[in-house]
């Protein structure tokens, strides 16, 4: 195999996940002491408390990082994926529906300890949703986990901030953005959640500042991140720190920052059912644009095109091949 066609457009770090996902009313929410459309941490006892409250409920292996990988190999890009899962039921079928859908995964599956962990989230009647997340078999992820000629391969390595709580699956970003310095590679992050943003930001300005090209981030992370309530202070804020940032806000569509220049992409226009995995799917529509050269308007349309598939449907991976929208 030569070297050009072993490259990988984007090998995702994050937390390995099954989500579980269900309708339930406003109501649920408020009993269960949710905040609406947040992302809370949960034990072991926790997640099997909600899980028998929920209605009955749809299960597919998940993650932030792991969504955008598969959304890159939708497209036709190259991908692989490191997270840590156990070697029980719910790893194994997560490990299955990674390779399947064309994305390598080596990460070795831990023979003891927490289960592999799983995100419960609750979609209200306007699309929302509330995820309730146990990190199970993830909090494992160690830097002796981060294959250096995998994080080689790269053209983009992507960092989930979900994954920034466990100290050592922190250390294993860490180690992986620091391999990743050759001359034609990125760093991308992803705030994930304005709560992940509030717990840990002072760490990631400071990763932001030394190791991160491109920034992902919805309207309400970008202004926690700077503490304000201007977006524009917020841009005017990003750009002396990254290269690329995208930043998201639902219907209004996105503003791509780089250098002097705001390049505004509308949201493309769909029936939303189910927002989960909106972020996870805009990244993979940019990235897979970035990584094959296409220009940051395109790679924003992109984002839009994958998003809006996404939330047409229940669950937080595309349902059709996302190259058909291409065509």
């Amino acid at each position: 195999m030569s070297e050009e066609k072993s490259r990988l457009d984007v090998v995702g770090i994050g937390n390995a996940l099954v989500d579980v996902l269900t309708h339930e009313p406003d109501e649920f929410v408020t009993e269960q002491n949710l905040v609406k459309g947040s992302m809370t941490l949960i034990d072991e006892d926790r997640a099997h408390e909600l899980y028998n409250a929920m209605a009955p409920a749809t299960e597919v292996s998940g993650g932030s990082a792991a969504n955008t990988v598969i959304g890159v190999a939708s497209f036709g890009g190259s991908g692989a994926y490191i997270g840590k899962v156990r070697d029980d039921q719910l790893g194994e079928i997560f490990a299955h529906d990674l390779k399947a859908l064309g994305v390598e995964f080596e990460v070795v599956r831990a023979p003891e300890g927490d289960p592999t962990g799983r995100c419960l989230i609750l979609v209200t009647p306007d699309g929302q949703r509330t995820m309730s997340t146990y990190l199970g078999a993830s909090v494992s992820l160690s830097p002796e986990d981060v294959d250096p000629g995998l994080i080689a391969r790269s053209r983009i390595l992507f960092l989930e901030g979900y994954l920034w709580d466990p100290p050592s699956a922190k250390a294993a970003m860490t180690r992986a953005a620091e391999l990743a310095t050759g001359d034609d590679q990125r760093v991308a992050l992803t705030l994930s959640d304005s709560f992940c943003v509030d717990r840990h930001r002072d760490s990631f300005l400071e990763l932001i500042d030394t190791h991160v090209d491109v920034l992902f981030a919805n309207y309400d992370e970008i202004l926690s991140l700077y503490q304000t309530d201007s977006l524009e202070t917020a841009i005017e804020q990003v750009r002396r720190s990254v290269p690329i940032t995208a930043v998201t806000h639902s219907a209004h569509g996105s503003i791509i920052v780089v250098d002097d220049a705001e390049i505004q992409v509308p949201a493309e226009p769909t029936e939303v059912v189910d927002t989960t995995g909106a972020g996870d799917l805009y990244a993979a529509g940019f990235l897979y644009g970035l990584a094959r050269g296409y220009d940051l308007k395109e790679c924003g349309w992109l984002g839009s095109l994958a998003a809006s598939e996404v939330i047409s449907h229940m669950g937080p991976r595309p349902e059709i091949d996302l190259t058909d929208l291409l065509e």
